[in-house]
């Protein structure tokens, strides 16, 4: 009888557990992976940024303040709700801006992150911040320099369709780019 007790408690806890953890699941997270082809390769932060080339510049150095804005732009990078990894389908774009970026040296580049409407104020400049080092990190991996690409978020602040529904959600999650020269 005192085995049982025993054996009942441990099934009671054990049911308890699991039920509590899936409790916290990523909602829509199996949906979402489902719709999108993504890149999972790279990670933001899986790129290190200690070390430099002999002639590179770190990052803290360059002052894209003293910079002038150089007029050239390319199509933002397009997000999934929820996510900062980069679907396969936006790839080219960033293999494009890898490209423009290797044949102009001269050249840096602010990268923006952006949100759609939900989420929190907190969250959404977190996850804007994913986003640009996301797109930061595969650039580096596509041999741009480290101290060439700074990035920022905006979370939810400065929205490319002002409507409330997908189809202005989906403009809203991006990744925008402002190139500087010295």
């Amino acid at each position: 009888m005192e085995m049982l007790k025993k054996y009942g408690l441990s099934v009671v806890v054990l049911t308890a557990t699991v039920i509590f953890t899936g409790c916290f699941t990523n909602k829509g997270s199996d949906v979402q992976s489902q719709q999108d082809d993504k890149i999972t390769d790279v990670a933001p932060g899986e790129i290190e940024d200690e070390t430099y080339v002999e002639g590179d510049t770190p990052m803290s150095n360059v002052d894209f303040e003293d910079m002038s804005v150089v007029n050239v732009t390319f199509t933002p990078v397009y997000f999934g709700y929820n996510t900062f990894t980069i679907p396969s389908s936006e790839m080219s774009k960033v293999s494009a801006l890898a490209e423009y970026m290797i044949a102009e040296p001269n050249y840096c580049l602010m990268i923006y992150g952006h949100c759609d409407e939900r989420g929190t104020i907190e969250y959404n400049v977190s996850l804007g911040e994913y986003r640009a080092q996301s797109i930061r990190d595969v650039l580096i991996k596509l041999g741009v320099e480290a101290y060439r690409i700074k990035t920022a978020s905006l979370g939810e602040e400065m929205p490319a369709d002002p409507g409330h529904n997908e189809a202005a959600w989906r403009q809203n999650r991006r990744g925008e780019f402002i190139f500087f020269t010295r």
